[in-house]
This record gives structure tokens, C-alpha cells and sequence, in this order.
């Protein structure tokens, strides 16, 4: 019988330990929860999530922050941190529409350049190929514009200038299609038209020697067309008249 007691204890100390560890575990997890729940916890957690390509998950955590804790500083980063999320998700609409209730609802804070320049990103992210509709374009270039116009020293606006050359020269790439199109077409009007509009609002991007080119050559092909149409009406003119 005796030399099962050193068993027996044995097995008391183990359960002690374990119940000690499990108290101290939940502590130390209670802590730990504690600790996420703060506003500054729950900031970290989220960008913890967005580093690991967790947007959705980002998403929720950032905006329990924003309704939790609505007057700290960190909440005013949640909302970026939410933008920012459906951003790197490619939820483009629903970024731009948080980037800009972050713009309005704090029109003095410092990162209202980046989420003017973010705006921008997202139309430019939504632009479709050459041949089709360009009004995502023409919103990209507004985007730039505002933020060029209203923070010129930014770093933003720096980027946003290169940007604004991007879609400048994308939207005279649109207006050359068209007008290449109507040239083929040989509706040389209104291929001039197209081509010396490109000339008047999108010189320097890339596209001013081509452009050059085929407003001379359109220009001479209208010509050369209203020479033959003047021939052949002085010919008409000349011509014996048959009832006579």
C-alpha cells in the first residue's frame, strides 16, 4: 500500500499545476482580451488583420473601433484604415465613398490629402480600355485636380500630378481612337475635329507628333476632296445640256 502513495501524490501535484496553469491562463487570456477591447487594441488588431489580407475582417474590427470610440484620435484612423481595406480589396466604389465621408467629416485633419489622392485612385482603378466609355477617366482627372488645386504643396499633389498625366494623356488617346476611327471612315471632318481637339486640350502627353501628322494629312485629304468636288461641278457646269 505504501508505495502507492508517492503515486497518488504525484498525481495531486499534476492536477494542482494544471489548475494553477488553467487560472493563470485565463488571466493571461482575459488580460490579452482586455487589452484587444481598448481603442488602441482593437486599432492594432485591424491593421494586424490588413497585413495579412484579412480586408473583411479588417473592416469589421476597424469600424467596432469607430462605433465603440468615437472621440478618440484612433478612431479618425479607423476610418482610413476601413477605406483603405475595401481599397486593397478592390471594392473601389465602396472605398471611394469612405474616403470622401472621411474628407468631409474631417476637412482639417492632415491625411485628407492622401484620401483625396486615394479618391482619384479609385476612379482611375475603374477606368475601362480606350475604345469604351471614359467617364471613369474624366472623374480620375477631376479627383487629381481638386487635390493639385487644394493642397499644391502636398506630396499627394506631386503624385497626383503624375497621375493627372496618366489620364490626360488616356483621355487623348480615347479622342484619338475616335478620330482615327472617322479617318478610316474617310468622315475627314470630323476626324480634324477630333484630332485638333486633342491638339488644344491634351498637348504634351505623349501623343503631340502623331497628332501633327494627321491633321496635315487630314487637311489635305479634305482639300484634295473639295478640289475634286469643284472639278466635277464645273465639269456639270460645262457640260451640253441634253433637252436643248
Amino acid at each position: 500500500m505504501g508505495k502507492k502513495f508517492p503515486a497518488l501524490r504525484f498525481f495531486l501535484y499534476f492536477a494542482v499545476i494544471m489548475l494553477l496553469g488553467g487560472a493563470f491562463g485565463c488571466a493571461w487570456m482575459q488580460d490579452k482580451s482586455m487589452t484587444r477591447a481598448t481603442p488602441q487594441g482593437l486599432y492594432q488588431q485591424g491593421s494586424e488583420l490588413y497585413q495579412k489580407k484579412k480586408y473583411k475582417k479588417a473592416i469589421s474590427v476597424f469600424q467596432r473601433l469607430k462605433d465603440e470610440y468615437p472621440l478618440e484620435d484612433v478612431a479618425i484612423l479607423a476610418e482610413i484604415g476601413i477605406a483603405d481595406s475595401y481599397y486593397s480589396n478592390k471594392e473601389y466604389p465602396d472605398a471611394y465613398v469612405a474616403y470622401d465621408d472621411f474628407a468631409n467629416r474631417h476637412p482639417t485633419d492632415e491625411n485628407v490629402p492622401y484620401a483625396l489622392y486615394q479618391m482619384g485612385m479609385c476612379r482611375y482603378s475603374l477606368i475601362d480600355t480606350v475604345d469604351r466609355d471614359q467617364s471613369e477617366t474624366w472623374k480620375a482627372k477631376t479627383e487629381f485636380e481638386r487635390l493639385i488645386s487644394r493642397y499644391p504643396q502636398s506630396q499627394f499633389a506631386v503624385m497626383g500630378e503624375k497621375m493627372l498625366l496618366d489620364v490626360r494623356r488616356m483621355l487623348a488617346e480615347n479622342e484619338f481612337y475616335i478620330g482615327q476611327f472617322y479617318f478610316k471612315q474617310q468622315k475627314y471632318n470630323a476626324a480634324l475635329k477630333r484630332f485638333e481637339q486633342i491638339a488644344k486640350d491634351f498637348p504634351n502627353v505623349g501623343l503631340d507628333y502623331k497628332v501633327k501628322y494627321f491633321i496635315a494629312e487630314t487637311r489635305r485629304l479634305i482639300a484634295e476632296e473639295e478640289h475634286t468636288a469643284r472639278k466635277r461641278g464645273k465639269k456639270l457646269e460645262q457640260a451640253p445640256n441634253p433637252s436643248i
